[in-house]
């Protein structure tokens, strides 16, 4: 009963999100109340609000202090010198602007963080796109693909962290094998870039853009203000790389990195009162909306944990696994991986799920690392999932809607999880026990 309640839940939750009936924070506070209280659990689902909201603290906080330090440091030219390098090296070819977007997205992508990734890959192309009216979606699918490959299964990233911390594994023991994957996964965000340039390169065809003399689209694009201090980008980058560093070797909480961080950085570049406030307010919007999503979404996730829906749902996977497919269990995990992790948080698959699965597993002699390593594999469809709030950044900064998004992205992101599900077996991260 708590698994068909469960579903049914999710069912709801995703119609109205696709078809626009509600926006994405509203569903995913009224969704769950709803079937909360239609389940019998009324008198606990405040308490269970509660301890969602109490989960994704840490994340609102990070997303929050990110947001304004990357802010700032955009407001004060930083990135204006790499946006200028990789403008004069795309032009006006789609294809070229799509597979330097992957490049940088790629790159970027190897902290871990969607944040980052997100804010510095917009930041530097997305004038771009806006300039000859390249789609920026092409730009959103790359990035969300870019960080499902680095991210999603990198050490640091929060998949791996997550799942390595519940099943009690050595993270180089999980890592090591999965490299040969991460490595055709990068390629195929490639092609795939490459593909979406070449389709919209035949819709708008080359723009031509000069870059000198009064028609300089780079300066137009860049702009000027008042805000820019480019005596301030060599500091402004030891910045950067000391608050990267201190995430990568978990030397400072992720939250602690940006606060610090965004308290330096304006501390820094805009050491006026009156300059201090008038930045943090020209970026509260874009941070409050994104806070109050996620917020939103520890709700839903606090409900469907604490109401053991998630634990049903597993469940019930389990039991309708015939015993002879016993040997295909690393492989029926990578591939349920992709609807599971999109319809379910990070966490609660991650805690909730995978720990199960992994039990049942050990039933027919597999390894629990070999379920691990499958449960990453679905990383690229959970990237376009409502409930992860660097996507609903994302989305925002494009200025598009997130139902349109996941239509455009959701096929190349099942075949990008398809294609590393495919290198893990080859190379044997994934096996079949038979």
């Amino acid at each position: 009963m708590l698994a068909f309640l469960g579903l049914s839940m999710v069912v709801v939750f995703t119609y109205l999100i696709m078809a626009k009936r509600l926006s994405p924070i509203v569903a995913l506070i009224v969704v769950p109340v709803v079937f909360s209280i239609i389940g019998g659990f009324a008198l606990t689902t405040d308490k269970m609000m509660l301890d969602g909201i109490k989960m994704v603290a840490p994340s609102a906080a990070l997303l929050l202090f990110a947001i304004l330090f990357f802010g700032v440091l955009f407001d004060a030219g930083l990135f204006d010198p790499m946006i200028k390098f990789i403008l004069k090296k795309v032009n006006g070819d789609p294809v070229k602007i799509a597979v330097g977007t992957a490049i940088l997205s790629l790159t970027v992508a190897l902290d871990g963080d969607g944040t980052t990734t997100y804010m510095i890959t917009c930041a530097a192309m997305l004038p771009l796109y806006k300039r000859i009216g390249l789609n920026p979606m092409i730009l959103a699918s790359i990035c969300v693909l870019s960080l499902s490959v680095m991210g999603g299964m990198s050490p640091w990233g929060g998949p791996a962290t997550r799942v390595i911390a519940a099943l009690g594994l050595d993270p180089g023991e999980f890592f090591i094998p999965l490299l040969p994957t991460m490595a055709v996964g990068a390629l195929g965000v490639l092609c795939t870039a490459f593909l979406l340039g070449r389709r919209e390169r035949k819709i708008i065809g080359n723009v031509t853009l000069t870059s000198g003399g009064d028609d300089c689209y780079i300066e137009s694009i860049v702009g000027h203000s008042v805000n820019k201090n480019p005596k301030m980008v060599i500091p402004n980058l030891v910045l950067v790389l000391v608050v990267m560093v201190c995430l990568v070797t978990g030397l400072l909480h992720s939250v602690i990195s940006f606060m610090l961080g965004f308290i330096i950085a304006l501390s820094m570049n805009y050491p006026q009162l009156n300059l201090q406030k008038e930045r943090m307010l020209a970026h509260a919007g874009n941070a409050m909306v994104v806070v109050l999503l996620v917020f939103a979404a520890g709700i839903f996730a606090g409900i469907f944990s604490g109401t053991k829906m998630v634990d049903a749902i597993a469940q019930l996977l389990v039991d309708v696994i015939p015993p002879s497919w016993g040997h295909l269990f690393p492989l029926v995990v990578a591939i349920t991986s992709m609807p599971l992790t999109f319809l379910l948080s990070n966490d609660a698959y991650y805690f909730g799920v995978v720990p199960i699965l992994a039990n049942a597993a050990a039933a027919y002699g597999i390894d629990p690392i070999e379920i691990a390593r499958a449960s990453v594999l679905g990383q690229p469809v959970h990237q376009i999932s409502p409930l992860v709030a660097s996507t609903l950044l994302l989305v925002g900064m494009i200025d598009r809607d997130l139902g349109d998004f996941q239509k455009s992205t959701i096929k190349w992101a099942v075949l990008l999880s398809l294609l590393m599900t495919c290198v893990s077996l080859l190379t044997g991260a994934i096996t079949l026990f038979t």
